[in-house]
Formats: structure tokens, C-alpha cells, sequence
């Protein structure tokens, strides 16, 4: 990918970080994800925050938090206080709302921010969680650095993410729909322990969990098709080529069923300076 010069006609890393901001705003978005967007939902946002350790009083930063689902639960079962963010206005404004609404209000707060530059000092939080997003950052040593100062010494990062076998992967799915699809720039576990490793953060976790991107994918394709029959009459499928969106849906369920393409859940610790676990 060229992040440099866009008159290639190369994806960059701007059109990426665009487009996912702004399709993950969509109301439509929610119509076919559902509250969470990650596959295991909540209940693998749950397991993570147990493999974590989490505790009352610790603090949480919940990078591309999305529409605040996660972070809300994570304060509410865990006792810990969250702060959220994402690139999308709306997306910062929805969640900021769930957490009013669920009476969080003085606990859990969301804001604007890049997960490559994060507004953060240094060793400011206990832990960092981040579902299905690490795979669509452009600039993946960078998020992960930046992962790694925000962390006090020992803290840990939680990661659910997709994984792929790249050369394997349709070329259909390494374009820009690839890309909000969380699939084109995900890598192999080895690929982003390594990532992690380079920053600062040693893999002390591994966890297969294929089956809920299986499940999700067919969750998927089951509201696409039941909201395709509702076009034209919702606002919200204004524009929505369901064609195309059923024809990703399906290159995706066959890397899955191929397995070129799985979803994983990663636990890794700061690590200090001689390489060992702090």
C-alpha cells in the first residue's frame, strides 16, 4: 500500500482510515452487525476482559471503540473505568450517549482520536483492549507503539482480530471493500506477535476463536439478504449495493471455510527495555 503518494492510484492510508470512519458510521451499519461490531459479540468482548484480569479501578482504553457497546459492558462487569475512542464523529457522539444512558456517565468517556497518534501521556492506563480494528490500521508498528507507551509497565493489550494467510487471500478482498471488511491488511498470528513484539509487547495468549467469524459471516448474509427486501423503504439502505455486499460476504465465508482467514484473540504485556515481561 502507498501511503505516500496518492497519484499512483494506490490505496493510502488516508482513503482507509476515510472510508472505515465513514462506513462505520452508517445506521445501516447497525442494521446488519447488530450491537456489537465484532464477531463473538459481547461474550467474546467478556472472555477478553477475564483474560485481561480486569479489576475494579483499573483503567481502560478501548481503541476504535466503535459505538461505545464494549466499553460500557466492560465498566458495568468489571468495575473499571473506560475511555474510548475512534476516528468517526458520530461514532464518538453514539457512544458517548450509551454511556449517559446506562447511568456510566462518570466512568466511561469517548473522544476523537487516531489510533496511531493517541492523546495520551505515557503509562497512563492499565489496560488496552481493541476488537476487529488492529487488522484495518494503516500504519499497524505505529498503532501498536503507541499501544505500548499509553501502557503502565506489566499493563496488557487484549486484541480479537482476523487473520489471513495473504497469499492465499481472493484479490477481490485486498482492495478498499477488503479493507472495511477487516480483511485485506490482516495478517497470520506470527505477523502481528511480531508487530507486537517490535514495540515492546510480548504475546503471553493465543486463542482460536474461527467459529465466531464463521457464525457472524453467516449472520451477515442472512441481514443483507432480509434487508434487501426492505430497499427503498428505509432510509437507512439509501445507496447500498447489496449485490456487491453479498459478493464480499461470500469470498469471505469461503478464505474462512478454506482456512486462509480466521479470527484470533491475543493477550500481550509491556514488556521493559532488556525484553523481558515487566
Amino acid at each position: 500500500m502507498n501511503r505516500d503518494n496518492p497519484r499512483t492510484g494506490a490505496i493510502t492510508g488516508s482513503d482507509v482510515k476515510a472510508c472505515c470512519a465513514t462506513v462505520y458510521q452508517r445506521d445501516v451499519v447497525g442494521l446488519v452487525l447488530g450491537d456489537s461490531y465484532h464477531p463473538g459479540g459481547l461474550a467474546l468482548t467478556r472472555h477478553l476482559g477475564r483474560r485481561l484480569a480486569l479489576a475494579p479501578g483499573q483503567r481502560v482504553l478501548d481503541v476504535a471503540s466503535g459505538p461505545g457497546t464494549s466499553a460500557v459492558m466492560l465498566a458495568r462487569e468489571f468495575g473499571v473505568s473506560v475511555v474510548g475512542v475512534d476516528l468517526g464523529e458520530a461514532s464518538v457522539a453514539q457512544a458517548r450517549e450509551a454511556a449517559q444512558g446506562a447511568g456510566l456517565g462518570a466512568s466511561v468517556s469517548f473522544q476523537l482520536a487516531d489510533a496511531e497518534r493517541l492523546p495520551f501521556p505515557d503509562a497512563s492506563f492499565d489496560a488496552v483492549v481493541c476488537e476487529c480494528a488492529f487488522c484495518t490500521f494503516p500504519d499497524k508498528p505505529a498503532a501498536a507503539g503507541e499501544v505500548a507507551r499509553v501502557l503502565r509497565p506489566g499493563g496488557r493489550l487484549g486484541i480479537t482480530d482476523v487473520t489471513v494467510e495473504p497469499d492465499r487471500l481472493n484479490a477481490e478482498l485486498r482492495g478498499l471493500a477488503g479493507w472495511v471488511a477487516c480483511i485485506a491488511d490482516a495478517r497470520p498470528v506470527e505477523g502481528y506477535a511480531g508487530i507486537l513484539a517490535t514495540a515492546g509487547l510480548a504475546l503471553t495468549c493465543t486463542e482460536s476463536h474461527d467459529d465466531a467469524l464463521d457464525e457472524m459471516i453467516e449472520a451477515i448474509e442472512t441481514r443483507l439478504r432480509a434487508l434487501r427486501l426492505l430497499a427503498g423503504t428505509l432510509p437507512a439502505l439509501s445507496g447500498v449495493d447489496f449485490g456487491k455486499a453479498l459478493e464480499m460476504t461470500a469470498l469471505a465465508a469461503r478464505a474462512v471455510a478454506q482456512g486462509c482467514a480466521g479470527y484470533v484473540l491475543l493477550i500481550a504485556e509491556k514488556t521493559t527495555r532488556t525484553g523481558l515481561v515487566a
